[in-house]
C-alpha cells in the first residue's frame, strides 16, 4: 500500500471530497486508512456501568485507500506515487516533482 501513517492526504471522492487530513492508522490487508476528521459516523452506545456513558458518539471510520491521494511535501499538490531504488532500498517518490517522500 502506497499510503502510510502520518501522511497528509486529500479525499478525492465521497461525502468528504476536497478535505485534507493526516493518516492516523493504516490497515494494509484491508486497503483502508483512518484519517483525522474524515468519514465521521455516529455510533449509538449503551451504558456499561460507571465507566462508559450512554448516548450517540461521533467518531471516524476507515475509508478505502483508493479514495485519497497523497499530498507531496515539496510541491504541495495531490500526486501519484512512484518508486525508486536508492542505496539498495525502494523509496516512494512524487510522480510530479520526483522528490523522495520517505
Amino acid at each position: 500500500m502506497k499510503i502510510r501513517k502520518n501522511d497528509t492526504v486529500l479525499v478525492i471522492s465521497g461525502k468528504d471530497k476536497g478535505k485534507k487530513g493526516k493518516v492516523r492508522f493504516a490497515y494494509p490487508r484491508e486497503s483502508r486508512i483512518m484519517v483525522d476528521g474524515i468519514n465521521m459516523i455516529k455510533k449509538h452506545s449503551k451504558a456499561r456501568g460507571a465507566a462508559k456513558q450512554a448516548g450517540i458518539i461521533e467518531r471516524e471510520a476507515s475509508i478505502h485507500v483508493s479514495k485519497v491521494m497523497l499530498i507531496c511535501n515539496k510541491c504541495n499538490h495531490p500526486v501519484r506515487i512512484g518508486w525508486k531504488v536508492v542505496e539498495g532500498k525502494s523509496v516512494r517518490t512524487c510522480a510530479a516533482c520526483h522528490e523522495v517522500i520517505d
